[in-house]
């Protein structure tokens, strides 16, 4: 791994004081974010990657909600300029990472991420991919994502530094082998025409791919490998549907929850009680398992991701999964992007709301059209009871649709 990850100290037996470090939050941009991780961990400290530009007011609350002993910057001279914070709490000692989660919904978690989880992440990952020494890695996510930072980290491992990306048409001049997107980008790089099919991988995760799009990058000769897995298993544990090594996967219960086991596991979350004291929760089992709230199934032995638990409506009596819906809005020539909330309905208790991306502004598709189109293959409590049509889905750095900003984009229709 180089200097990048550094695994510092001896083992703790139980009955000595659980050793503790200081954590450092860093405002940097993309490029940086590497050699800043080196200088914190260097320094046996952890870390905590701001968003990149982010205002005021979203670096304020997260400060405030996960106490870093220090703010660091990148001074005029390209030196680490360090302000101590005030009230600062440590970390356990063999945490390398605090990253926030997407937080779709809610607040964002502080995910405390170990030396060990992350050289488990990389080691596997590349292991896989088999990335050899000396080949390099396009950087073109955000590096307060834990996607972001682990191509950092792979490039690291591999001798190399990451290459970044200005935005997405840019990626398309990278010379890397390895790019590591979200299902947009692709999409746009394959609209643009974009020579995709020269790199030796493109790691796509972050959201679902569109069977669409998977189709049209095999089309041209694109090696995707998909990745399923979360900030929590320190980004993709899943390639492909067939697990890293030393990751086990179960799904458990009727409605086939994912469950996840492995070295490359949080430590823990970092949060406040009711009380406002800041502390580490574990959220694994007393066997290790990691539930999610995702939902899946095994066909021919690989992990196919069915959708969320929680995003499933009951429609007069009948289980209607968002995830299969907006899959079939996606196949309506008129459809280029789709999201599906529950509404409310008088008479069904809910029903499908489509917020719709057309393809053609000047021809979108009604709801007419879309409830026919559903109901062609599948049960009728999944045909759309509202539309709303927009020029575009509320999505994060990551890809993923915020549910928070969804949710005023269909309120006139949930009022009305």
């Amino acid at each position: 791994m180089g200097s990048v990850v550094r695994y510092r100290r001896a083992p703790h037996h139980p009955q000595e004081p659980i050793p503790v470090a200081e954590l450092y939050a860093l405002r940097v941009d993309r490029a940086a974010t590497g050699d800043l991780l080196a200088w914190c961990w260097e320094r046996g400290t952890a870390a905590l990657v701001l968003p990149e530009d982010a205002p005021a007011r979203t670096v304020r609350p997260l400060l405030e909600r996960l106490a870093p002993a220090a703010l660091v910057e990148v001074g005029e001279d390209g030196h680490p300029s360090v302000r101590r914070l005030a009230d600062p709490a440590p970390v356990a000692d063999e945490v390398a990472l605090v990253v926030t989660s997407s937080g779709s919904t809610g607040v964002p978690k502080g995910v405390e991420l170990t030396h060990a989880a992350v050289r488990a992440s990389v080691t596997a990952s590349l292991e896989r991919l088999g990335a050899r020494a000396g080949e390099r890695w396009g950087l073109a996510l955000p590096t307060h994502h834990v996607a972001g930072i682990s191509v950092h980290l792979r490039a690291a491992a591999l001798g190399t530094r990451a290459v970044v990306a200005i935005d997405t048409p840019a990626v398309a001049h990278l010379d890397v082998e390895h790019v590591a997107l979200v299902p947009t980008q692709l999409d746009r790089l394959l609209d643009l025409g974009a020579p995709v099919e020269r790199f030796a991988t493109i790691l796509l995760g972050g959201a679902p791919a569109p069977a669409a799009l998977l189709a049209r990058a095999a089309a041209v000769g694109a090696r995707v490998v998909r990745s399923y897995g979360m900030t929590e298993t320190v980004g993709g544990c899943v390639y492909d549907g067939v697990p890293l090594r030393d990751v086990e996967v179960a799904l458990s219960g009727p409605r086939g929850l994912i469950e996840l086991r492995g070295p490359v596991l949080l430590h823990g979350y970092r949060d406040r009680d009711a009380q406002g004291r800041l502390r580490s929760v574990r959220p694994l089992d007393e066997h290790g398992w990691l539930r999610t709230s995702d939902r899946g199934r095994v066909v021919d032995g690989r992990l196919e991701v069915t959708g969320r638990a929680d995003e499933v409506l009951v429609s007069g009596g009948e289980n209607v999964p968002l995830a299969a819906v907006r899959e079939r809005l996606l196949t309506h020539p008129r459809v280029a992007d789709a999201a599906v909330v529950p509404v409310a309905d008088a008479r069904w208790g809910e029903v499908p709301a489509a917020v719709v991306v057309p393809a053609d502004p000047g021809t979108p598709p009604t709801l007419t059209d879309l409830r026919a189109h559903v109901r062609r293959d599948a049960p009728a409590a999944y045909a759309p009871g509202r539309l709303v049509v927009v020029g575009s889905l509320p999505r994060d750095g990551m890809g993923k649709v915020s549910r928070e900003r969804l949710d005023l984009l269909v309120r006139p229709a949930r009022d009305g």
